[in-house]
């Protein structure tokens, strides 16, 4: 199988989108789609049924992008997670099945009755 490596990687700091190229098509994607998506084992479990629904993932920033080899990418969110290994071959799946699986993610929310928003907790001074 040969690697699907893009052409090209931006990461806009403003927006915290991340831009990917493959041939002649660039897809962006949102740190929270890239966050709740993550391929780590604390998000995806060992299992299917292991599986977390990550939510309140809304203002979640992407902080550093750490290229591993020529296969992947790890990347660190602003909210410390940093453990998922982003193969090129995931990036290219996540990106060309957006709609299908942000649909998949926002149902499944609504499921569970969770939310994008994140849950601030009150400090009492």
């Amino acid at each position: 199988m040969t690697t699907i490596i893009p052409s090209n990687i931006h990461l806009h700091q403003r927006t915290g989108i991340l831009d990917l190229t493959w041939d002649d098509a660039t897809y962006s994607l949102t740190a929270e789609y890239l966050r709740v998506h993550s391929p780590s084992a604390e998000v995806q479990g060992h299992s299917p049924d292991q599986a977390v629904l990550e939510s309140g993932k809304r203002g979640v920033r992407i902080k550093t992008l750490d290229p591993q080899g020529h296969y992947a990418v790890r990347i660190e969110f602003s909210d410390g997670h940093d453990s998922g290994i982003f193969t090129w071959e995931y990036l290219h799946e996540l990106a060309t099945k957006h709609g299908i699986l942000w649909q998949r993610y926002l149902d499944a929310l609504h499921r569970q009755g969770a939310s994008r928003e994140p849950r601030f907790i009150a400090v009492s001074h």
